[in-house]
Parts: C-alpha cells; structure tokens; sequence
C-alpha cells in the first residue's frame, strides 16, 4: 500500500512539473493557479507536493535542462544495454548539464531544506526532492529488474541516489575543490563499483 501511494505521488509530482514545463515553454510566468489549471489538480494539490512557487519553477527549469540530455543516452537507439554502462551514460550526461543546473539544484536544497519540519516523523517519511533522479536510475537499472530481489533492487537504487545529483556535486566542489571533469571522472567510477557489486551478489 505504501508503495502504491509514493507510485501515485510521483505521478502526481509529475504531472505538475509537466504542467509547469509547457507553460514556461509557451513564454509564460505561471502562477499556482495556472499551473494547477494545467494539470487539472487543486491549488491544495500543488502546495502538498511543492511548498512555493519558486520550488516548482525551479523543478521544471532543471527538468528541461537535463531531459533531453538523459533521454539521448537512455532511450535512443544506440543506448547501452548492460546496467553498468547504463548508469555511466546517466552520470555523464547529468554532468554535461551541470554548469547549468547545478545553481538552480543548490536554491532546491535550500528551498527543500528551508522547509523540513523540525524533527523526523516516525510513521512514514516523505520523500521531498529527487523524484526525477529515482525515475532516471530506475530507468538505467531496468535491465536488472527481474534479476535482483526487490530489496536489493531498491538498496541499488537508494546508493546510487546517494552519488547522483546536486548534493554530490556541491561536495565534490566545495569540499574536494574538484572541477566537473574530475567529479565526472570520480561518479562515474563510484556508480559503477555500485553496480559491479549488486550483480556479484549479497555479500556473505
């Protein structure tokens, strides 16, 4: 049951960010009403799944910055079939795009952080970001669906979230102090020790 809430919840999140994604391509400024209007929810809908305005906005503008990007390494018809070089295509080609969605990703952290309640909830935490990122790796990791366990499928998945994004990027450049190539370079190689391990097997 809870799996099939966050499946609705995403689909959701989804289609508002759609929503928000063809209103800015027509040129517009949307509002929350215009953007509820497109996707045919309530304004109440909008706020349960994005605190502001400016959260949204910034979710679509990412959104149509990297699509294409990883919709070209995932879907075309030259895209690798093995899961490990599946997920060294997403990294490269989020890293290709970093120059210009990494500034919008830092205000979504801190928007996203900005508005975290004070204290964990104990009955079921709500995923607040990174609802494309899951998509994405799932995608990648399709291959291997039917032959991990779920569990182990979603432990995967969960890791390489972990690597793959903004938050991984601001610690490579703030941290380390590494240039794109270099955090490119060492994501890559990460992802694909993750992989190479989850094929291999539990560990005994």
């Amino acid at each position: 049951m809870a799996k099939g809430r966050e499946a609705q919840r995403r689909r959701t999140r989804r289609d508002l960010v759609d929503a928000a994604q063809r209103l800015l391509l027509e040129g517009r400024n949307p509002s929350i009403d215009e953007i509820a209007a497109a996707a045919d929810v309530s304004r109440r809908t909008v706020y349960l799944h994005f605190s502001t305005l400016d959260q949204l906005l910034l979710d679509a503008s990412v959104g149509l910055l990297s699509a294409q990007a990883v919709d070209d390494v995932l879907d075309s018809d030259t895209a690798p079939t093995d899961p490990v070089d599946r997920i060294e295509a997403l990294v490269r080609s989020l890293w290709s795009t970093a120059d210009r969605t990494l500034p919008l990703g830092r205000q979504i952290i801190r928007l996203t952080v900005a508005d975290a309640p004070g204290h964990a909830g104990a009955a079921e935490p709500e995923q607040r970001r990174g609802h494309r990122r899951i998509e994405w790796i799932e995608k990648a990791l399709a291959p291997l669906a039917d032959t991990l366990e779920p569990a182990d499928f979603e432990r995967l998945v969960s890791a390489l979230a972990v690597l793959i994004g903004w938050e991984a990027m601001t610690v490579l450049e703030d941290v380390r102090g590494t240039g794109t190539h270099a955090q490119t370079e060492t994501v890559v190689w990460a992802s694909r020790a993750l992989v190479e391990s989850a094929l291999r097997g539990p560990v005994t």
